[in-house]
C-alpha cells in the first residue's frame, strides 16, 4: 500500500484538517491518508488478523460491486482480480460481489450493519461513527469487533 503522509495540527479533539482554524501553539502529527480506520485499529492491537481479513473482504466486495454513490453514469469496468470468480463475466462478478456484500451485512445483523458500513465502506473513524450513530464514547470498538467476527464467519475465515 502506498503511503500518503501529510502534517496536521494536533488539537485536543485530534488532528485538525488543513482547512480548520489555526491556533498559536502548534503541535503537529503525521497522518497517513492511505491507511484505513480498519488497518489503524489492527496495527494498534484492537482487531485480530481474522477480523481484519473479514473487514478487508467486505470492503473488496463493496468496491467490486460498485456500490459507492456516484454523481454521473459510470462506464468504468470492474478491475478487481480474484480467483474465486473465474469463468464469470464482469457483470456476473459484480452481481456476485453485491450478493456477498449484502449476505455479510445480513449475517452481521441489523444493529451492526451501520458501524460496518461507516468504518469499512465510508472510511469513517470510530469516534466519527460513534457520534453519527449517537453511541457512547469508546463503545464503537467493541461493537465493530462483534460485527467483524460475524462477517469473518460469513466469509468462513479461520
Amino acid at each position: 500500500m502506498k503511503r500518503q503522509l501529510i502534517e496536521r495540527e494536533l488539537t485536543p479533539e485530534g488532528p485538525r484538517r488543513a482547512d480548520g482554524p489555526r491556533h498559536r501553539t502548534r503541535r503537529s502529527v503525521t497522518v497517513n491518508l492511505a491507511e484505513s480506520p480498519l488497518t489503524w485499529l489492527h496495527s494498534r492491537g484492537y482487531l485480530d488478523d481474522r477480523q481484519l481479513a473479514g473487514g478487508e473482504q467486505l470492503r473488496r466486495d463493496y468496491e467490486r460491486a460498485q456500490l459507492a454513490p456516484s454523481v454521473t453514469m459510470r462506464w468504468d469496468p470492474v478491475r478487481a482480480r480474484t480467483t474465486g470468480d473465474t469463468g464469470l463475466t464482469g457483470a456476473e462478478r459484480q452481481i456476485a460481489a453485491k450478493a456477498r456484500f449484502h449476505g455479510a451485512l445480513a449475517q452481521a445483523g441489523g444493529g451492526l450493519q451501520d458501524v460496518l458500513w461507516r468504518v469499512i465502506c465510508a472510511g469513517e473513524t470510530i469516534p466519527a461513527a460513534e457520534k453519527a450513530l449517537e453511541w457512547p464514547a469508546r463503545s464503537g470498538k467493541l461493537v465493530l469487533r462483534l460485527a467483524l467476527d460475524r462477517v469473518a464467519d460469513f466469509y468462513r475465515l479461520t
